[in-house]
């Protein structure tokens, strides 16, 4: 991570900026498990909290562990009682079936490439590029994941780099050229840029 992290002040003057603000790389990782794909889906567009509580239910109800089978044997009823939308309750169960079928194969995706990662998650109805990679970064570790429509990321890229609008794809690709091969960790300091700016900013 020192490596990545010199890397990184080296390439780019503004980022290296933001890292003396942010200080020392904290990157947590989850297992590139089945269950944490559920989790992902489950806190989708939820705040963490209440994500959190739908989450632990939803384990309870599934009898503590979650596999595609405790899944499968659950009613949508105790699904919808666990607290999950009608939506995310058929993105879950679709998430279960391709895997007991083993069109998924959780085994099988630390060997794969980045895009063939994101090829084989974006079969499963709910997730989309953006899930696979944030899979890639946070599950299956992956250094150099440069999601480019990351609300966050282009949020912080436009504050910091003085950009009148939001970036597009193609610009942020070729800003972040300078940051290969470790994209994931400067996007780790944008989002912990980003917060902070948000947190500082002046309460109406």
């Amino acid at each position: 991570m020192r490596h990545a992290v010199r890397h990184l002040k080296k390439s780019d003057p503004v980022l290296a900026a933001i890292i003396e603000r942010v200080g020392p790389c904290r990157l947590t990782f989850r297992d590139p498990t089945f269950e944490n794909l559920v989790r992902s889906i489950a806190f989708q567009q939820l705040h963490g909290s209440a994500a959190r509580a739908i989450f632990n239910r939803l384990v309870e109800a599934a009898g503590g562990t979650l596999t595609p089978q405790s899944i499968l044997a659950l009613t949508e009823a105790q699904m919808r009682a666990a607290g999950l939308s009608k939506q995310k309750l058929s993105y879950i169960r679709d998430l279960a079936e391709r895997t007991h079928r083993g069109e998924i194969d959780f085994l099988r995706l630390p060997e794969m490439s980045d895009q063939d990662v994101i090829a084989h998650l974006t079969r499963v109805k709910g997730i989309g590029v953006w899930s696979a990679q944030m899979f890639l970064i946070f599950a299956l570790r992956r250094p150099n994941v440069m999601p480019t429509a990351d609300y966050g990321i282009n949020s912080a890229i436009r504050r910091a780099y003085r950009k009148r609008k939001m970036p597009k794809p193609k610009h942020v690709l070729k800003l972040a050229e300078p940051w290969h091969p470790y994209r994931s960790i400067a996007c780790w300091y944008l989002w912990r840029y980003v917060e902070m700016k948000d947190r500082d900013r002046p309460r109406k």
